[in-house]
C-alpha cells in the first residue's frame, strides 16, 4: 500500500491585514522557512468591534465600530544574497459602522471602501538559508533571525472633511527586527521588535490642517505549539507605545500605551493549504483602540517540488 507523504512541517505565511488595526498585529510564526520560488495566495476576513478607528487620535469620543474587512494577499518567497526572503501585497475593503459624541452630539456613519494596501518585505538573516523543499524536509529547527520593512500606502478611500475614513491618506513604515526560539520539539518562541514612521496628512479635517503623528513602537511575543506536522496553536501579546499626534503644531494628549492579547490556530486543508483563526483583545488600553477582533483566513500555495498525493489503494 502506497502511503500519501505527510503534510508539510511549516506553513507559509498567513497574513490578516487591515488599516484599522495596523500598530496592534498579532502575527506568530511570520519569520518561518519557507521553500523559494513558492507563491501563496491568502484571502481572508476580519471583524473587529469597539473602539476601533484607522487614527486612534481623532476627536471624537464614546466611539462604537463594527468594521469588516476582507483581504486578498499575494506572498512569494526566493533567495536574496543565498537567503530566504519573502515579499507579499495585500489589499483591503472595509465595511463600518461607526457611532460616536463630537462634542455635545451623537452621529452615526457608514463606510465602505478599499482600504490602505499593504506591502511587505522580510528576509532571514541567520539560521535559514534559501532552501528547496527537499532541503528543508531535512533541515532541523534552528534559531532563525530575521528582518522586515512593512509599508501601508495611502490607496485607501479619504474624505478630507470627514473624521471618521477608512484610509489614512498618509504612508506608514515599520522596520522590524525577529527572533524565533525553537524550545524542545513541539514548542516555538518568537519575539518581534518593531517601530511605526508616519508622514505628514496635510489635508487632515476639515480638509486643510497639516496633521503629524510621532513614532510607535511596538513589541510582539507569541508562544506556539506543534499539535502534529501542519497544525499548531498560539498564544500572542503585543505591547505598543508612543504615537503622539499634532495638529498645526499642537500636540494632544493622546500618547499610547497599550497591550493586547490574542489566540491563534491554524488547521491543515491538504498537503498546500490551511485555514487559520485568530482572536484578540485589548487588555491594558490607555488611549484609543480598545476593540476585540476576530479573524479567519484561507491559504493555498504553489511549492515547487511538491507532488500531488498518490492515491490509497486498499490492501
Amino acid at each position: 500500500m502506497m502511503r500519501p507523504q505527510p503534510i508539510l512541517p511549516f506553513t507559509l505565511l498567513l497574513f490578516f491585514a487591515s488599516s484599522t488595526i495596523s500598530a496592534q498585529d498579532l502575527d506568530p510564526r511570520a519569520y518561518v522557512r519557507a521553500p523559494v520560488n513558492a507563491t501563496t495566495m491568502i484571502p481572508g476576513f476580519v471583524y473587529s468591534h469597539g473602539d476601533v478607528v484607522t487614527d486612534a487620535t481623532l476627536p471624537i469620543d464614546n466611539i462604537k465600530a463594527n468594521v469588516a474587512v476582507t483581504t486578498l494577499a499575494v506572498a512569494h518567497t526566493f533567495s536574496l544574497f543565498g537567503l530566504s526572503s519573502q515579499a507579499l501585497i495585500v489589499a483591503p475593503y472595509s465595511w463600518a459602522k461607526v457611532t460616536g459624541d463630537v462634542g455635545d452630539q451623537s452621529q452615526q456613519i457608514n463606510r465602505s471602501g478599499f482600504g490602505d494596501m499593504r506591502l511587505r518585505f522580510s528576509v532571514l538573516l541567520h539560521g535559514a538559508p534559501a532552501a528547496t523543499l527537499a532541503q528543508l524536509r531535512k533541515a532541523p529547527p534552528k534559531t532563525i533571525i530575521g528582518a522586515s520593512l512593512s509599508i501601508i500606502a495611502p490607496t485607501g478611500q479619504f474624505y478630507p472633511d470627514k473624521l471618521i475614513n477608512i484610509g489614512t491618506h498618509r504612508w506608514s513604515f515599520k522596520p522590524e527586527l525577529a527572533i524565533s526560539q525553537p524550545v524542545g520539539k513541539n514548542w516555538l518562541l518568537d519575539f518581534y521588535a518593531g517601530i511605526w514612521l508616519f508622514t505628514s496628512n496635510a489635508s487632515f479635517y476639515p480638509g486643510s490642517s497639516m496633521r503629524r503623528q510621532d513614532p510607535l513602537g511596538a513589541l510582539q511575543a507569541h508562544f506556539s505549539y506543534n499539535v502534529k506536522p501542519g497544525m499548531w496553536v498560539a498564544f500572542d501579546a503585543t505591547f505598543y507605545n508612543g504615537g503622539s499626534s499634532s495638529i498645526e503644531g499642537v500636540y494632544k494628549d493622546d500618547r499610547q500605551s497599550n497591550t493586547r492579547f490574542g489566540f491563534t490556530a491554524l488547521l491543515p486543508t491538504g498537503r498546500s493549504s490551511s485555514l487559520k483563526f485568530s482572536a484578540s483583545k485589548g487588555v491594558v488600553v490607555r488611549i484609543g483602540q480598545d476593540f476585540t477582533s476576530y479573524a479567519i483566513g484561507w491559504q493555498h500555495s504553489w511549492i515547487p517540488g511538491l507532488k500531488p498525493a498518490k492515491a490509497v489503494k486498499p490492501q
